[in-house]
């Protein structure tokens, strides 16, 4: 069992009641609804820019916040109970927490593509009212992945956006082996990775973290249209970083991760023949994209959403095996009374220290 002082007494959570209205509430204990289900102290959350949006804009696309939901969703914890059917863990066990319960029944489900279940309970995501910044958490077992002892809870708990990455570039993108790759909104076996961001803080850790280079895009131009100044900004990187349009120099692969819309047009210029473009930002729902360089480049243009079977274990296992860390990502950390200065420094992208907020983790509440 972990120690008595890390089990709280009491739920409290951080509860989004509104747009910018946040508070702190206890809210009832949860209790095992299933013989197969667990309950988890949340002990480390990271901020996810989804619960950003939730916050500022009370909305991401169709999930429309209409009642409390309590936020977090990237999270690592310790199992204080289980049900009488959980054989494979225990009380006292370090999991990392896959925050998504599906149907397991419907067409998506038995095509192995549980991510597009129609029927799923996501954490921090209306309809569904509970998150994981909260004193405890239920989900089935077979969602709680064991953290190895070489792995501290904080990068547990990074174990869900590292398992999107991991899904956009290997599964969805299907990357090759020393591929080009460009990523927006600064990878697996990649010969070169491009880091693009409006940020120069934000480039400046990516190039020290993983990326091979790194680009500031250019301000536009005086009555320069928009789809002008993308195509202008693939040409710019085209003609710096001398990438072909087809073959073995061009770009393999693009991953936007903004959702902004001129990421988006850039991307697909930049792509060589052939090409494959990885869509995981969200942003505005209606964008023009130059579907005649889809068409003629006869790229591959897809959507990543979440992660599918076997991610987790792939990500826990990259960490395991000392290939990625992610302890340089983590910039801020806060307690769990902190939370509200947590989400405005993620939302700034600046902490009270006046440093560049990568990623913030926010502790679990515990006891006064």
């Amino acid at each position: 069992m972990p120690a008595a002082e890390t089990i709280p007494k009491k739920n409290e959570c951080f509860v989004l009641h509104a747009i910018r209205d946040v508070r702190f509430e206890e809210r009832p204990k949860p209790t095992l609804a299933k013989d197969t289900d667990v309950i988890v102290v949340p002990r480390k959350t990271g901020i996810c820019g989804s619960d950003t949006h939730y916050l500022v804009h009370g909305r991401i696309g169709d999930f429309i916040l209409d009642q409390p939901m309590t936020l977090g969703h990237e999270s690592s914890g310790v199992i204080v109970e289980v049900g009488k059917a959980v054989k494979d863990l225990k009380p006292g066990d370090r999991v990392a927490l896959e925050p998504g319960e599906t149907c397991r029944r419907c067409v998506s489900c038995k095509a192995g593509h549980p991510e597009q279940c129609p029927e799923m309970i996501f954490a921090a995501t209306p309809p569904f009212t509970e998150g994981t910044l909260a004193g405890y958490y239920t989900l089935p077992a077979d969602l709680c992945y064991k953290i190895p002892d070489n792995v501290p809870l904080e990068e547990g708990a990074l174990v869900e956006p590292l398992s999107v990455a991991v899904m956009a570039v290997s599964r969805v993108g299907e990357m090759p082996h020393n591929a080009n790759v460009v990523v927006f909104g600064a990878a697996l076996g990649a010969r070169f990775v491009l880091g693009v961001d409006i940020q120069a803080e934000r480039l400046a850790f990516a190039k020290e973290y993983a990326a091979s280079d790194t680009y500031l895009p250019s301000a536009t131009k005086e009555g320069e249209a928009r789809v002008d100044y993308s195509r202008r900004q693939a040409d710019e990187m085209k003609a710096k970083f001398g990438f072909d349009e087809r073959g073995p120099g061009g770009v393999d692969l693009v991953v936007d991760c903004t959702g902004a819309e001129v990421c988006i047009q850039t991307g697909i210029h930049l792509l060589k023949h052939g090409g494959t473009f990885v869509q995981v930002g969200n942003g505005n729902p209606n964008i023009t994209v130059p579907i005649t360089q889809i068409l003629n480049k006869g790229l591959h243009v897809k959507g990543s959403f979440r992660y599918g079977p076997g991610i987790y274990p792939l990500a826990i296992d990259l960490l395991a095996r000392g290939l990625l860390s992610l302890k340089p990502l983590i910039t801020h950390r806060y307690t769990f009374k902190e939370a509200k200065e947590a989400f405005h420094a993620n939302e700034t992208g600046k902490g009270a220290d006046g440093k560049t907020v990568i990623k913030a983790i926010i502790d679990g509440p515990l006891d006064d």
